[in-house]
């Protein structure tokens, strides 16, 4: 008997680019039951895009799963672009995608990055909100930010942090985040993508508590790291286009929307305090701390929470 958690693979039914502005055309799939419960699921990053596997979090009979790649990433166009990409152009593709699928109100799934995006869009449009189910908490503060690329977990993983910074000259090691921006948007070609290789893998190494070759390799691929990298320093530097703590001044929009956290109890990348506030600020919520678990979705307690999280939701929703 199979010990995995989450559900047999399953293929869209259907699947469409659909053209947000003049630059950008995201790539969006359906999948599960038509008539199922909307959920939207909102990757990582930003600039990861989404997996075949993401599909498999949802009981294909109950939900009716949304899945897009986020401007700039995975099978959207063009490729990496930085250009009209921030936070609140993705709240407005998120409300194209609603209202071209003729969707009313949806539950949002969202980790990591997902989960920032997901708490922006609940805070803009919480009419349009049935629940949020969130991963691995990042609220996009400085000090969120600061904590993995300046001071926090390289004393952790002091190693893997002289690989991150060994493409950048001493005296812009002070702000990698920067000195990486300046690299991933240069004309070098070649620097980019050494640049690209480098960032990427350092957030792979990060992203589970046990090392999982498989992850790192993953986050190695070089269309992968291009986007992830780019996208991610140019929202970073730009503090993610949002106001200093917005997301937590301004969780009491979330009043009325059921919540569940899902958090790693020793998740490097977005340590376990930004949940702890977040389900602080927001009474509807419910907090699970995995306490075997570090930040990635397919670590396996991390998997078996989220899995319990969305039929949780679908019972208390039907």
């Amino acid at each position: 008997m199979s010990s995995d958690p989450l559900f047999p693979g399953i293929r869209p039914y259907r699947s469409q680019h659909l053209d947000v502005d003049a630059v950008h055309r995201l790539y969006v799939e359906e999948c599960g039951h038509p008539g199922g419960l909307p959920v939207v699921f909102l990757h990582g990053g930003p600039g990861a895009g989404c997996d075949a596997w993401h599909r498999r979090f949802f009981d294909p009979k109950d939900w009716r799963v949304v899945l897009f790649d986020q401007r700039g990433c995975g099978r959207s166009t063009p490729h990496a672009s930085l250009e009209d990409n921030t936070t609140w152009d993705l709240v407005a593709d998120m409300e194209r995608i609603r209202e071209e699928l003729g969707i009313q109100r949806w539950v949002l799934f969202g980790g990591s990055w997902g989960s920032t995006l997901a708490l922006a869009y609940a805070q803009a449009h919480p009419q349009r909100v049935l629940g949020l189910i969130l991963r691995g908490v990042f609220l996009c503060r400085d000090r969120d930010i600061g904590w993995f690329y300046r001071e926090g977990a390289n004393r952790l993983l002091p190693d893997h942090w002289q690989d991150f910074l060994a493409p950048l000259p001493p005296e812009e090691r002070g702000d990698p985040v920067a000195a990486y921006y300046r690299r991933l948007t240069g004309a070098d070609e070649l620097g980019r993508m050494a640049a690209a290789r480098a960032w990427s893998e350092w957030e792979g190494r990060a992203a589970t508590l046990v090392p999982d070759p498989s992850v790192i390799s993953h986050f190695r691929d070089p269309f992968l790291s291009l986007s992830l990298a780019r996208v991610e320093s140019h929202y970073f530097v730009h503090r993610a286009f949002l106001e200093p703590d917005q997301l937590l001044r301004q969780a009491h929009r979330l009043a009325g929307i059921p919540g569940i956290i899902v958090h790693g109890r020793y998740d490097l990348i977005c340590p376990v305090d930004q949940a702890l506030a977040l389900h602080a600020a927001w009474p509807d919520s419910r907090l699970h701390i995995v306490p075997d678990a570090g930040h990635s979705a397919g670590e396996p307690g991390i998997t078996a929470a989220l899995v319990a999280a969305a039929r949780e939701m679908a019972v208390r929703l039907s």
